[in-house]
């Protein structure tokens, strides 16, 4: 698997870029902002992208959706419950004092359970809400990786207190749809390092309350 991580706008958003290698397809997830840093990353790879996923619609994930969309022509997919803050995205980043652009609508939803081809790997989408209602993770179960988003960060959790949100459900999805995974399996987080669900198993404070 190819793959680069593009650390994206003042928030510090963890874009990735998967790629297979055999078909050169691949996937760019949550662009929030430097879309000429990931765009150039993907040239430097040689990838055509399949997807565009939002893991969900805060405005520091998606700034940079159009910019990705019009230049690669990938299919854009983010949770359906998360399609009204795709288009707050510009109102929301005022509110920290900065400048984002609106995302284009989806050009498809994401589903649990689903499956996204790229090549010869695979996605599979699980909703976990709870930072917000939309929010997903994408577990890359070859490769023995899951990423993310906002829901589980090394060390923590996402934030619940955002229209939206509720710590109770976070937990639970956490529970139910991470935690079942092995401990081996590496979390890439939308922000900050690394872990593993072992890790996080053992140690994160917020699931061992």
């Amino acid at each position: 698997m190819l793959l680069e991580t593009i650390v994206v706008g003042p928030l510090g958003v963890n874009c990735f870029i998967l790629g297979d290698k055999k078909s050169k397809e691949g996937v760019v997830v949550d662009p929030g902002a430097d879309s000429d840093m990931v765009l150039a990353a993907v040239n430097r790879l040689g990838l055509k992208i399949k997807y565009l996923i939002n893991t969900h619609g805060h405005f520091d994930h998606v700034g940079g959706n159009r910019q990705v969309k019009e230049a690669t022509g990938a299919e854009f997919l983010i949770h359906q419950s998360d399609v009204r803050l795709l288009e707050m995205a510009a109102r929301s980043a005022q509110n920290y004092g900065l400048v984002v652009e609106n995302s284009p609508l989806p050009d498809r939803y994401l589903t649990d359970g689903m499956q996204l081809s790229y090549g010869t790997r695979t996605i599979e989408v699980l909703h976990t809400p709870g930072h917000t209602q939309g929010g997903c993770c994408l577990f890359l179960r070859h490769e023995g990786v899951v990423i993310t988003g906002d829901t589980l960060f090394a060390d923590s959790v996402g934030r619940t207190d955002l229209p939206g949100g509720s710590h109770e459900q976070l937990i639970r999805s956490i529970n139910e749809k991470l935690l079942p995974l092995d401990d081996a399996v590496v979390v890439w987080p939308g922000h900050g390092p690394s872990s593993t669900i072992g890790q996080e198993r053992r140690y994160n404070p917020y699931l061992n309350e």
